[in-house]
């Protein structure tokens, strides 16, 4: 399927939203809201939800179609996508999901580089696309968007590569979530080794192999994948929307997940999240957004910044993640059956004829 075939075809998907957390939520409003989408059925993990209407959980007025937690009442419906975006999967409802002939877009990380599954997991998904004729595919934003579709458009440029480094900002301050800002994620606590060693592996495996499909793409390849942490110390106490930083604990956090080529990082993503801008390093945090570098025959230095004001940033930043998984649903239901990745897919291209 071309870009354009994706964006004119006549037939409208149907399509199943799965899960209604932050980004799944936000992923159902689009979907209704869709010019070329239909909103086929909604799964969800709360009884207090099930039964509501799917339009009125987002915000939106009703639209005939009832959340339900049994997954027969989704095979059932023969949707043609299902938005996949639970906490966390479970192969044998993803298995009859794409064995049902419902292929499978998802927000989870697992499936960036199918090489790294597990040997039988994989095996099954791809022996269950088979059987169904699906696709499934991961995407988002980060990962996704940032670590894969940027990349490939700026490497379209080189023709040699000596190191691409991508650097994300966070400022959490505004997130009024104090388990998430304090108890999960580890600011306002003095600093842990062992929690900067956990979260390292954490994300070397969420964009590890994000980077290794990019690599292996323009004909390159890692001798290994490291990651290594760090944190920054607030000067003073602060007050933020999820409580008080006090001075001497963790204000700031960085850690970098490099992908290494004879011995040095060929490439790399850096996540910089923070409290405050008053640390005792010298780190230079920006705003919320990325910056990507490109050093080879044709150096680049690119910044995007969110320009979304505090007030909004809750309702507007899930978009970023739920958008990308929206826009590729035509190009996923076109793909060949088995785990399709950004490599194999076209150029994704929105459909933004609802507002002309």
């Amino acid at each position: 399927m071309t870009a354009a075939q994706a964006r004119t075809g006549d037939k409208n998907c149907r399509v199943v939203q799965w899960a209604t957390g932050n980004i799944g939520l936000r992923s159902l409003r689009a979907i209704i809201e869709h010019p070329k989408l239909s909103l086929a059925g909604l799964y969800v993990y709360s009884d207090a939800k099930a039964g509501c209407d799917a339009g009125e959980l987002c915000g939106l007025p009703p639209v005939g179609v009832r959340a339900t937690r049994s997954i027969d009442d989704i095979l059932a419906l023969k949707a043609d996508c299902v938005l996949y975006m639970p906490q966390t999967i479970d192969v044998d409802d993803l298995c009859s999901l794409l064995e049902s002939g419902s292929n499978v877009v998802t927000t989870r990380t697992e499936f960036h580089h199918p090489a790294r599954l597990d040997r039988a997991v994989r095996e099954r998904i791809e022996a269950a696309c088979r059987r169904g004729g699906t696709s499934l595919h991961s995407t988002g934003s980060s990962p996704g968007f940032i670590t894969e579709a940027m990349p490939l458009v700026l490497l379209s440029l080189q023709r040699r590569l000596d190191v691409l480094r991508i650097h994300e900002y966070a400022d959490c301050s505004s997130r009024d979530s104090p388990e998430m800002i304090f108890n999960i994620m580890g600011f306002g606590q003095a600093p842990n080794p062992q929690a900067e060693a956990g979260r390292a592996w954490y994300l070397r495996e969420e964009f590890g192999p994000s980077l290794r499909v990019i690599a292996e793409a323009v004909g390159l390849s890692f001798d290994s994948v490291e990651s290594s942490g760090q944190v920054a110390l607030a000067r003073k106490r602060t007050t933020i929307a999820a409580g008080v930083v006090e001075a001497g604990t963790v204000a700031a956090m960085r850690t970098t997940v490099s992908g290494m080529r004879n011995g040095k990082p060929l490439m790399s993503f850096t996540a910089n999240w923070f409290v405050s801008y008053d640390i005792d390093a010298d780190w230079k945090l920006r705003g919320d957004g990325w910056q990507v570098e490109v050093e080879g025959d044709c150096p680049l230095d690119m910044h995007l910044h969110f320009t979304v004001p505090e007030a909004r940033k809750a309702a507007t930043t899930p978009g970023y993640t739920a958008h990308r998984a929206i826009n590729a649903v035509r190009y996923v239901c076109a793909a060949a059956p088995g785990i399709r990745t950004s490599v194999e897919l076209p150029q994704i291209v929105t459909d933004l004829s609802a507002q002309a």
